[in-house]
């Protein structure tokens, strides 16, 4: 486990939660050097299996933003990289960041980070008390239709909108980041060759979607100060059909086990 408490402070924080990315389509593509970016930045150009908190982007976000990132698909206890401080955490060890906050971002808010986020997915689009609950987590906040799931260069967009926020950023400020990627989240036919809106979505059009991310996250990862420390993870998978499953907020493997990868960018 990485010290936190040596990074934080020292280093900008990058969280990219790949919403609904599974982790069979992000090993299968990763191994077969299918996603060169976040290959060349995985430890050993792998993702790491992770158990998730929530089978759904709000349930899943709120865990993480408390601290309770996902979790190795192994026997633990695994301790934690951020816990906020209470009575009994067994995942709190001497490399944990602990703040005295209900959520994240305010408990670095508290030490002098600007916190932003880049939402995606309808619960980042604050067109609603529901999805105002995540972004209001954070002092600075996005969202707009573009970024959303129906527009297939919504990552483009979403990272033209990083690309401001750092351009705005003080030089002595430290940033915490979350940018939800909503590319891969239904519906995604559009980025698989051929396919059709009759069609919809499937397997390979999921994975054609993470390819297309793979693309852009190079310029996301260009934009960010040295040094950074990025996560890079899904929320949830989703179902294609297993086991006459389709969608997720279910219990299948596919939509509890995310890939998950942590690196510095020095």
């Amino acid at each position: 486990m990485r010290d936190m408490k040596e990074a934080v402070g020292t280093h900008d924080l990058l969280l990219v939660t790949l919403d609904t990315l599974r982790y069979d389509v992000a090993a299968e593509l990763a191994a077969a050097g299918r996603t060169p970016t976040l290959r060349g930045l995985l430890p050993g150009g792998r993702w790491e299996r992770r158990h998730t908190p929530g089978s759904f982007t709000y349930a899943a976000h709120a865990a993480m933003l408390a601290g309770f990132l996902p979790t190795p698909a192994r026997p633990g206890p695994h301790p934690r990289l951020f816990a906020a401080r209470f009575p009994g955490s067994e995942t709190t060890a001497p490399g944990t960041w602990v703040f005295d906050a209900p959520a994240l971002p305010a408990g670095l808010a508290k030490i002098g980070y600007h916190t932003v986020c880049v939402g995606g997915v309808g619960f980042f689009n604050k067109l609603s008390p529901l999805g105002s609950v995540l972004p209001g987590l954070f002092t600075e906040s996005h969202w707009e239709p573009r970024f959303g799931v129906t527009d297939p260069d919504s990552l483009a967009h979403q990272i033209d909108r990083v690309g401001e926020v750092m351009r705005s950023l003080p030089p002595d400020r430290r940033l915490f980041l979350l940018l939800n990627v909503a590319a891969l989240h239904q519906p995604n036919w559009f980025y698989l060759a051929g396919a059709t809106r009759d069609q919809g979505d499937s397997r390979d059009s999921h994975a054609a979607a993470l390819c297309h991310v793979d693309r852009q996250l190079g310029r996301l990862f260009a934009l960010m100060r040295r040094p950074c420390f990025v996560i890079v993870c899904s929320d949830h998978g989703t179902a294609y059909g297993e086991d006459g499953h389709h969608g997720h907020r279910l219990g299948h493997e596919v939509v509890w086990t995310v890939p998950y990868g942590e690196f510095v960018l020095a």
